[in-house]
């Protein structure tokens, strides 16, 4: 299978998982359990995320989630599980993308293309293995939920983490830090620009400025912080890696469930994204 289809699929999938990361009703889940996301917005997107694999620590976090700073990652862990258990937060991120993915996709979940995404997409999951792969481990041993469209959020969230797994080792292979990997996800001029992606990963602008400097001296980067060919090469060379890593799910679906799977999910992920679910609102 051509290591494209991994990525292919993986976007077309993406906004039904990703806005349990901004739609308003996790955010309003989360306060009930009694995180203070006013005082500390930080507080919500870590222990969700990092709440499948139990009680773990802020280093734990900071390791598994590879590319935020570590004061952002204790800000955001701070007394993460007196305040909830992992359980707890579990639950109310799946009351949460109950409620958003309702609100965004409509009758388009009472379809029965959802029941046959399930079926293609949680066949694909038994192609994942959980060796070095820890948060997909994590999310692997959570119960599947009984609604169709929750299911069909898990298993996206399982092939998602498999692959981000896969990501941070191909990271890791080339010696680069999770700030160098920002700076280079910058240098690359597809989606984030240097500030935003600075504060909302919480590094100084000295911090910044050092990770380009040592990617500089690698050879990677210009003057304008741009990548040289060099740079522009290993950036290349870690996403073809990770299309190659993320591979084992979609090579047990097949190239023809691949496709009828994109068919099917596509239509939820537009009505996610034209609902403005895959951004801060």
């Amino acid at each position: 299978m051509d290591p494209s289809v991994s990525r292919d699929t993986w976007r077309t999938l993406e906004p039904v998982h990703a806005q349990v990361y901004f739609a308003k009703e996790n955010r309003e889940e989360y306060t009930q359990l009694g995180y203070d996301l006013k005082a500390n917005p930080l507080a919500g997107y870590f222990p969700a995320r990092a709440a499948a694999m139990g009680a773990v620590n802020a280093a734990t976090v900071q390791a598994t989630f590879f590319n935020f700073s570590e004061i952002a990652v204790v800000l955001g862990m701070d007394r993460a599980w007196e305040i909830a258990s992992p359980e707890q937060v579990l639950a109310a991120r799946y009351r949460g993308a109950d409620r958003a993915l309702r609100r965004f996709c409509g009758d388009l979940l009472d379809s029965p293309d959802v029941v046959e995404a399930v079926d293609l997409a949680r066949t694909a999951t038994e192609g994942c293995t959980p060796y070095g792969r820890p948060l997909y481990a994590g999310n692997a041993a959570v119960a599947w939920p009984d609604v169709p469209h929750l299911q069909l959020f898990h298993a996206i969230t399982l092939l998602r983490e498999f692959r981000g797994d896969g990501h941070i080792a191909a990271l890791v292979v080339e010696g680069i830090t999770g700030l160098e990997a920002a700076v280079m996800h910058v240098a690359q001029g597809d989606s984030w620009s240097r500030e935003p992606l600075r504060k909302t990963r919480v590094y100084t602008s000295e911090q910044w400025d050092d990770a380009e400097a040592r990617l500089r001296l690698r050879g990677w980067l210009d003057a304008s912080a741009q990548f040289t060919d060099a740079g522009r090469e290993v950036r290349q060379r870690i996403e073809d890696r990770t299309d190659e890593l993320a591979l084992p799910p979609w090579e047990h679906l097949g190239e023809a469930g691949c496709e009828r799977l994109r068919e099917l999910v596509r239509p939820l992920s537009r009505a996610v994204v034209d609902g403005g679910g895959v951004g801060i609102r």
